[in-house]
């Protein structure tokens, strides 16, 4: 049968890879939500792990192979063989990272090709390839110095990022196209984190704490998460150290009210109510993220009140009662992050900001008041341009005579490193790969009492 061939010979990753391409490039689809659809029936885990590298891979590398599919194809193929277009583009990303033999990648693209039911075009597919590899010098060199083609990052968002940081934007795009590690955050409701690196060592994971993270945990040695122990059972939660840090700034006490604002999927909700004995209330405007933030307290036995609503129209679902902190994980470009969504660079448009600036505006300027006068509204985005971060908050602060600037989080006791990132003229700015961080920028607000 074809789909026995195809999964041994490797050919069914290399599809679903392709399958995947198609959705982000011809559809707008996030990766991520592709990838779960087409590896919803692939039995063995180390396919799906296939899978996703081979996705990544092509996002951070399409420029180049986009370029070389132009050179290679005389004639363009039809629509109907775009699925084909893609399992090229996959073998041409797979060949340029040569992790595997090329005679194999060459083979499972023309075994993929089959399976896709395209029979017609396993010469075509076989005959690029190899002309690929025996042209390769010739055509990568016609691209040399050219930064979309060298860091594999559309020209706008390469332009704004250097616009935005002229000293850091080659070790910011670098960082994007450096594959992330795993990290953790413990469950300090069900376990300590010494507990929990003691069963991660007993199961055989290298992992350390991290210091500027009180319930971090960085892996040291690849795991899947299905290995990671009592994950199931809630001892655990996936979840970066930079977005970890934003609980620090709410200065979390037992008792409060606390509003998070754009909730969804959960990880900041679940973590406050790990942090401290609170009233939760966690607003999301979409169903299906507001269900992630629901399925993920559960995991975790924790609760809070789930409202699916606009965080920016409070009047359609507060209840009156002012709350004592408020975090915003404001929508943004999500250009701090790109290195865990390489699908990003691609799926995001300068057209886009303009909308994000202002809902994250809207965001700021209709949940102040819900704020009670000597509370802390916390402004998160895991974005790394000035104009969403900062510039953003400084807006917000010429309007606002009412609001203050908090200083960072303290050091804590047991930590002799200073945290990654660095102060900009309102709030904190870490970018993508300080201390093998995702890129955030944080700003706490405190609202100054009535005169």
């Amino acid at each position: 049968m074809p789909t026995q061939t195809g999964a041994n010979t490797g050919a069914r990753p290399r599809l679903a890879a392709a399958e995947v391409a198609l959705a982000v490039f011809d559809s707008g689809q996030a990766a991520d939500v592709a990838l779960e659809r087409v590896c919803e029936g692939m039995g063995a885990s180390k396919d799906r792990s296939l899978t996703r590298r081979l996705v990544h891979g092509l996002m951070r590398d399409w420029p180049m192979v986009n370029a070389h599919l132009k050179d290679l194809l005389h004639t363009p193929l039809k629509p109907k063989d775009r699925l084909s277009f893609f399992i090229l583009a996959v073998a041409l990303s797979e060949l340029r990272d040569a992790r595997e033999p090329e005679h194999a990648v060459v083979h499972c693209a023309v075994e993929a090709t089959r399976l896709a039911k395209a029979q017609h075009l396993t010469k075509l597919v076989n005959a690029i390839l190899r002309r690929f590899l025996r042209e390769r010098e010739a055509l990568e060199g016609q691209w040399l110095g050219k930064p979309v083609m060298e860091w594999g990052y559309p020209k706008w968002l390469i332009d704004a990022i250097a616009n935005d940081w002229p000293d850091d934007w080659v070790d910011i795009l670098a960082a994007g196209n450096v594959s992330p590690p795993l990290t953790l955050r413990v469950n300090r409701r069900h376990w300590s984190r010494e507990q929990a690196l003691d069963a991660l060592s007993h199961a055989g994971i290298g992992a350390k704490a991290l210091e500027w993270v009180g319930d971090g945990v960085i892996c040291e040695t690849r795991a899947a998460i299905r290995d990671v122990p009592e994950f199931m059972d809630g001892g655990w939660s996936v979840q970066d150290a930079g977005a970890q840090w934003a609980l620090d700034w709410l200065q979390l006490e037992p008792g409060q009210r606390v509003l998070d604002a754009c909730a969804g999927p959960g990880g900041k909700a679940a973590h406050c109510l790990e942090r401290a004995d609170i009233t939760l209330v966690a607003v999301e405007s979409e169903a299906d993220r507001l269900a992630q933030v629901g399925a993920g307290l559960e995991r975790l036995s924790l609760s809070a009140e789930l409202i699916c609503g606009d965080a920016t129209t409070p009047d359609q679902w507060w209840d009156g009662q002012a709350f004592d902190r408020i975090l915003i994980d404001a929508p943004c470009s999500a250009t701090g992050v790109i290195r865990r969504h390489p699908d990003i660079r691609w799926l995001r448009q300068p057209q886009d900001m303009d909308a994000l600036a202002e809902t994250q505006a809207m965001l700021l300027n209709r949940l102040w008041p819900l704020l009670k006068p000597g509370g802390i509204l916390v402004y998160v985005t895991c974005s790394v341009l000035a104009r969403e971060n900062h510039q953003q908050v400084q807006s917000f602060l010429e309007s606002h005579v009412d609001a203050q600037v908090l200083e960072p989080p303290t050091q804590p006791a047991t930590s002799q490193a200073k945290p990654p990132g660095r102060a900009v003229s309102v709030g904190w700015q870490v970018l993508p790969g300080e201390q093998d961080w995702d890129g955030f920028y944080y700003a706490a607000l405190g609202r100054l009492p009535s005169a």
